[in-house]
């Protein structure tokens, strides 16, 4: 595609109050002819109603088996600079915070090897470069991995462990309860080997928040989600909570009625909580932040088996272990020992492309969790009686 064309139907997809990807590419398309064939390709599909996009199997750099998603035109004819239109995926830092000089680094290579076009930041987390030939690749990673200032790696992509990511956590939250960014950091280069070479059933994802209030959406998105969390009591000023209620803040309507296990109580006077039946939630925090805090004995909640649909539907995380405690520069060898053991059971059990929260589906919670070492617990289940999901093993039931 040497010249703009007309693109009628991507056209509609400019009109409306909110951002256009449409608008962005064309953008791109005033410099970049690999953008100019990507609209042209994208209206064809449209057209067609099917997408021009081949499998593009395996590429890579030397000693990386992931970072690169592999992508050809089925129509190279058409579109000549886009016949490759890999993806390369960049280690993002923790919470996302780059400085301007590490992000101009980025789009100079991206502009001289690639289409212009970026991607901040994926379902996985990472800094996205969309569209670029094979014979850049090898070229890009060098060039990224030894700029003089804020060298970066390659993400994850295949099957193999995704970029662990994160909330901005202590950097901006006043809620953080876990330093989600050293958790996230030092994951990261534990597991070096994992998120480069491909050697699992498929992808495993890990995503960190600070605080039950899950601003990365970990427990629906990732096959670990670690959430920051406290077990001792809610702290609560009275005053405060009087000066709310004083104030005209329906405490009755807006909080006490809200609790999913309505352990809180207001007498007119005085909030009272029933911490051993509170789910730490945080809803109450978040509508009284001046009269409620967060315990003091804080460390995380480890959710396993959350996931988008491949196999089988949507699925959000288990609660596993309830309470991990997880101090910064502890080198949080607990939580390492307990995803090593959670990998070996699935490496070894699951099918091509079974996520571990579909092998657990399969083989049931108890086979997952004697396989991992551990006793079976009431958090593990959203309403033990009528939630059956832990099956006692034969032998262990005694019969009337």
């Amino acid at each position: 595609m040497t010249e703009a064309k007309k693109t009628p139907l991507l056209d509609e997809l400019e009109k409306g109050p909110w951002p256009s990807f449409v608008k962005e590419i064309k953008r791109a398309a005033a410099n970049s002819p690999s953008a100019q064939d990507l609209l042209g390709q994208l209206e064809l599909s449209y057209v067609d109603k099917k997408a021009h996009w081949k499998h593009g199997g395996l590429v890579g750099v030397m000693g990386y088996g992931g970072g690169v998603i592999g992508r050809y035109s089925d129509v190279p004819e058409q579109f000549p600079n886009v016949e490759h239109f890999h993806t390369v995926r960049i280690n993002q830092p923790s919470g996302w915070f780059y400085t301007t000089k590490a992000l101009r680094q980025v789009c100079d290579v991206w502009e001289k090897y690639g289409s212009g076009l970026t991607n901040l930041h994926g379902s996985t987390g990472d800094l996205v470069l969309l569209g670029t030939k094979t014979e850049h690749i090898q070229t890009i990673f060098d060039e990224i991995s030894n700029f003089e200032e804020h060298p970066m790696d390659l993400g994850g992509s295949g099957s193999n462990l995704r970029t662990p990511s994160c909330c901005a956590g202590p950097a901006r939250c006043e809620f953080a309860l876990i330093d989600t960014l050293d958790i996230c950091h030092d994951l990261t280069n534990e597991f070096q080997d994992y998120l480069h070479r491909p050697m699992w059933p498929y992808k495993s994802k890990i995503k960190i928040s600070g605080c039950p209030n899950d601003c990365v959406a970990s427990i629906a998105r990732s096959d670990f989600s670690i959430q920051g969390t406290w077990r001792d009591d809610i702290k609560i000023d009275q005053e405060a909570v009087r000066a709310y209620v004083a104030e005209g803040f329906d405490i009755e309507g807006l909080v006490i009625s809200k609790c999913p296990t309505k352990c809180m109580s207001f007498d007119g006077n005085e909030l009272t909580i029933d911490n051993a039946n509170c789910t730490r939630c945080m809803h109450c925090i978040n509508k009284m932040c001046k009269a409620l805090r967060p315990g003091d004995d804080r460390g995380a909640t480890i959710l396993v088996g959350g996931k988008a649909p491949i196999l089988q539907g949507a699925m959000m995380g288990w609660v596993i272990v309830p309470f991990m405690k997880l101090e910064p520069g502890s080198g949080y060898q607990e939580l390492k020992d307990f995803l090593e053991d959670c990998w070996a059971w699935w490496d070894e059990h699951g099918k091509t492309r079974e996520r571990i929260g579909e092998l657990i589906l399969r083989l049931d919670m108890r086979n997952f969790l004697r396989g991992i070492g551990r006793e079976p617990i009431p958090q593990m289940v959203v309403a033990p009686r009528a939630n059956p999901f832990f099956f006692w093993w034969p032998e262990e039931v005694e019969q009337d």
